[in-house]
C-alpha cells in the first residue's frame, strides 16, 4: 500500500461530520480545545486549512488557533500513524537501556524525518518521561504501557501490531 493512500483525505464529510460537532458545542471560544481535539480525531492531525477552518467557526483570528495547536504537545500538524509509539529517554529508562530500544526501533522502522515509518503505520517519538519510571525501559503504543522492554522485544511487538491492523482491514 502507498503510503499516499494510508493518508486520510481531507473530504467534505469529514467537514461535515466537524461542522455538526462545533454546532452542537456551546460558547465555541470557550471550547476551542475541545473542539481542536475532535478536529484532530476526525482527520487524524491538525493541518492549516483545518485550523483554519475551525478559525472561522469558532470566530477566532487563526494566529490564536495556530497558537494553541502549537503550544500544546497532543495537537500535531502533521500526519501520524495509527500506532503512536513514545519512548521515554528520561533517566531511568535511559540507564536501564532505552537508547538500545530506540536504535532496535529505527532499525526495523526506519522513520522519515517526521518519524513516521514508510507504511504510515507508526510514528516514533522520544519522550522525556511518561510517569512510570519503576517499569523502566519503558514505552507507550498509542495508550497501552510496556515495561521493561528490551531491544529483542521490538520485532514482536510490532508484528502484532502490524497483525492488528491487517485484522481492522479484512473485518
Amino acid at each position: 500500500m502507498e503510503k499516499d493512500m494510508l493518508v486520510q483525505k481531507l473530504d467534505a464529510k469529514i467537514y461535515e461530520k466537524l461542522d455538526a460537532f462545533i454546532a452542537g458545542t456551546e460558547d465555541k471560544q470557550e471550547n476551542v480545545i475541545r473542539i481542536l481535539h475532535e478536529a484532530q480525531l476526525l482527520f487524524g492531525y491538525l493541518p492549516p486549512e483545518v485550523q483554519l477552518h475551525v478559525a472561522h467557526a469558532v470566530d477566532l483570528p487563526a494566529a490564536k488557533i495556530n497558537g494553541i495547536v502549537t503550544f500544546y504537545s497532543y495537537f500535531t500538524e502533521k500526519p501520524i500513524g495509527k500506532y503512536r509509539i513514545s519512548i521515554c529517554m528520561g533517566t531511568a529508562c535511559f540507564v536501564k537501556g532505552a537508547s538500545a530500544v530506540l536504535k532496535e526501533l529505527r532499525d526495523q522502522l526506519r522513520p522519515n524525518e517526521d518519524g513516521m515509518s514508510d507504511d504510515g503505520l507508526f510514528s516514533l517519538r522520544e519522550v522525556r518521561c511518561l510517569g512510570a519510571c519503576g517499569l523502566a525501559p519503558v514505552l507507550t503504543v498509542n495508550d497501552k504501557i510496556y515495561g521493561h522492554v528490551k531491544p529483542e522485544d521490538i520485532k514482536g511487538l510490532l508484528t502484532h501490531y502490524r497483525e492488528e491492523s491487517m485484522a481492522d482491514v479484512t473485518v
